[in-house]
């Protein structure tokens, strides 16, 4: 067994320089956003140009997965070896300044640094999937088709070690100059961003009468 240290030791490319006390170096804090966040960017260099792709992702201890299609020349790159940066964010919120010099958002980040390895054996290929699957949308795995030999060729997935990482988290009120508190000619504040699921739109070709599984009525 491999031991994590639960707290981030930030390396040349993950030390936060620009806004440094709002960088958190417990790793709690690195899983804690990536397991609320859904889409990650994935960024790399591909023929000397660079490239960002959305993608969605999944996360088991130390490890983030990622997948695409075999097909697609940009993540080839990645077979071959190329380092990676992943980022994701939450936005909780837009910070309303007196000066709008100040203005700011509340919110929680996390970016990583590595060379992610591809995996090719049917068994890791298979749960590294299943883990993506069941971030992105819980009970799926076990309700749905599993991918066929097929499927599981055109899929690439890669893992990516989550050690080299930073996280920088703000909250809380404006941060305004005293001058402009004191003079009180403008609002400022906090508008909270909530996320919430709609609701549940059916397949129109499903069969009349066909219920809502729990795993999708029951989201939060």
């Amino acid at each position: 067994m491999i031991l994590v240290s639960m707290t981030l030791s930030p390396t040349e490319r993950s030390t936060v320089r620009r806004g440094k006390h709002r960088a958190v170096t417990d790793r709690a804090a690195l899983y804690a956003v990536l397991d609320a966040g859904l889409i990650c960017h994935l960024a790399f260099v591909a023929d000397g140009a660079p490239v960002v792709l959305p993608t969605g992702y999944g996360r088991d201890g130390n490890t983030l997965y990622l997948h695409g299609s075999t097909g697609a020349s940009s993540l080839r790159v990645l077979g071959a070896g190329a380092d990676v940066c992943v980022g994701v964010t939450l936005l909780d919120g837009v910070v309303y300044a007196r000066a709008v010099f100040h203005n700011s958002v509340n919110y929680r980040s996390a970016v990583v640094h590595g060379r992610p390895s591809a995996i090719t054996e049917p068994g890791r290929k298979l749960h590294a999937l299943r883990v993506i699957t069941e971030h992105l949308a819980p009970g799926s795995w076990s309700h749905a088709r599993q991918p066929t030999k097929r499927e599981l060729a055109k899929t690439a997935v890669f893992a990516l070690d989550l050690t080299e990482a930073a996280v920088k988290i703000r909250t809380g009120p404006p941060v305004d100059e005293d001058e402009d508190v004191a003079e009180a000619r403008a609002w400022a504040g906090v508008l909270p961003l909530r996320r919430s699921w709609g609701e549940i739109e059916p397949c129109p070709l499903l069969p009349d009468g066909t219920p809502t599984p729990p795993h999708v009525r029951h989201r939060d």
